[in-house]
């Protein structure tokens, strides 16, 4: 449509240019022709005033006077107007605009031409034409050489001045440019739109404190403004696509109390974290006791069960060993009854060697539970000083240590304790088996006796009836000397 617009155009002016020509042609030869005339003539006006006359000239025949062709003119203006009537009436517009008609009778004509090609009343109707893409306005925070872009400085709560770098992207709405081309000054970009945005950021800034704009209520203060200016701006249709608060330029003194404000509560937060990390330490070494915990009683437990194990063994071993110590009594007896007894220096020698050691096993077991329980109550004592002393030095965690340490040496106490009723109860039934066998075999305790005397003791077991064996009478003669000087003697016991 542009090549035919041109084209119309380009004929109208060839048309216009062909009938100037034409017309200036047939003016220049009329024009000589007169003049040709005007020179044939001449002789017959100069006979006229008394001069002689000179011979006639040659008869010449002359063509009639030439005229100019004014209808074949008015032909070509004619279509050399109507050609350029259409071109002009042929508009095309281009991509990214829009145009509104205006008429040179009405004014503003409604409605909006899009990109492409429409017709138009030439000379009556002309177009304005806006571009409809995307524009920017860009605001900046402080002052740079060499940068056309405009200072926004606002004015916050306390009175601080606040620069701001702000970009608004808009539109003019395609569909009201007749109300933008008959209402709204142009251009619309100084005009209007930078007014606005200047003037809703000084609005809004005052209702909030610097520290805010900066920091926690920024997203607010952008949003309240974007809703401001796109309010303002649609009422003359302007849509606002988006406004971007890109910096905040705080006041230098402001900024460097600020800045150590944050370091202020970057300490603070530093501080909070290192406490939950020793909660979490406390809370660790607590598992970590309690998990101790649970390993010794298991741990106690486990030996509480080896030590009835044991003793069950022990018990169970017993059964089998009674039958073979009766037997080997028995055999013992028999031989005791075979070789007789011992002479009367053995026979006392035996006996004074048994009470000795039966006195010295005493001392000794009675020594033996005197430490035993002496260590016990020491290594309680010890304990005790040492979870007090712990617990004096080191705050919560070495608290829960030390319940967790008392917890487990009550535990200790009480398996060591059950290991020493499972002990007692395990040798009480093996002294009961063992007082059963010598209510059997009474012998038994003085065969146990020989066999814990010296290895130079030569024990020697005869029957008691003594027959067939030479040493009866002798053994009987010592015993009844030695139980007539035990009677003689004064009352020994304790």
């Amino acid at each position: 449509m542009l090549f035919l617009k041109y084209l119309l155009i380009a004929g109208c002016f060839g048309l216009f240019a062909t009938v100037a020509g034409m017309v200036l042609y047939d003016i220049y030869l009329a024009y000589e022709l007169d003049r040709l005339l005007r020179r044939h003539n001449q002789p017959a006006e100069s006979l006229q005033l008394g001069e002689v006359p000179a011979p006639p000239p040659p008869v010449v025949s002359l063509r009639p006077r030439r005229r100019i062709r004014w209808s074949a003119a008015a032909k070509l203006s004619m279509i050399a107007a109507v050609s350029g009537l259409l071109g002009l009436s042929i508009l095309v517009v281009p991509d990214g605009q829009a145009g509104v008609r205006i008429s040179q009778l009405s004014g503003v004509r409604p409605g909006t031409l899009f990109a492409g090609t429409h017709l138009i009343v030439p000379l009556v109707d002309r177009v304005q034409f806006f571009d409809v893409r995307d524009r920017v306005f860009s605001t900046t925070a402080l002052a740079v050489r060499n940068e056309k872009l405009e200072v926004l400085e606002v004015q916050a709560r306390e009175g601080l001045s606040v620069g701001l770098e702000v970009t608004v992207r808009y539109r003019i709405d395609p569909s009201r440019l007749a109300f933008i081309q008959a209402n709204v000054p142009q251009p619309v970009d100084s005009e209007i739109v930078e007014p606005t945005v200047v003037s809703a950021f000084h609005e809004i800034a005052p209702n909030y404190v610097v520290r805010d704009l900066f920091s926690t209520k920024r997203e607010e203060f952008r949003s309240r403004a974007t809703q401001l200016i796109t309010t303002r701006l649609g009422g003359d249709g302007i849509v606002v696509k988006e406004v971007l608060l890109k910096k905040v330029e705080l006041p230098e003194e402001y900024a460097k109390g600020l800045e150590d404000l944050l370091l202020k509560e970057q300490e603070d937060d530093r501080t909070s974290v290192d406490a939950e990390i020793e909660q979490k330490k406390v809370a660790i070494a607590q598992s970590q006791a309690e998990a101790a915990k649970a390993r010794e009683v298991k741990r106690a437990e486990g030996d509480a069960q080896a030590q009835v194990i044991m003793a069950k063994a022990q018990s169970d071993a017993m059964q089998y060993t009674l039958p073979l110590k009766q037997k080997q009594i028995e055999q013992s007896r028999l031989e005791a009854e075979a070789r007789k007894q011992t002479t009367i220096e053995d026979a006392e020698a035996a006996a004074q060697a048994k009470v000795i050691d039966s006195k010295a096993e005493q001392q000794r077991q009675g020594f033996l539970a005197d430490s035993e329980a002496n260590h016990i109550r020491v290594s309680a004592q010890a304990d005790q000083d040492r979870q007090k002393l712990l617990a004096d030095s080191e705050a919560n965690r070495i608290r829960v240590t030390a319940q967790a340490e008392q917890e487990r040496e009550k535990l200790r106490a009480d398996s060591e304790a059950n290991r020493i009723r499972l002990t007692a109860q395990a040798e009480s039934e093996e002294m009961q088996l063992q007082a059963a066998a010598l209510k059997v075999n009474p012998l038994l305790v003085q065969l146990t006796v020989a066999q814990r005397l010296s290895d130079r003791v030569q024990i020697m077991m005869v029957p008691n009836d003594g027959k067939f064996f030479f040493t009866n009478d002798v053994l009987k003669s010592a015993m009844a000397s030695e139980s007539g000087n035990l009677n003689a003697r004064p009352n020994l016991k304790p």
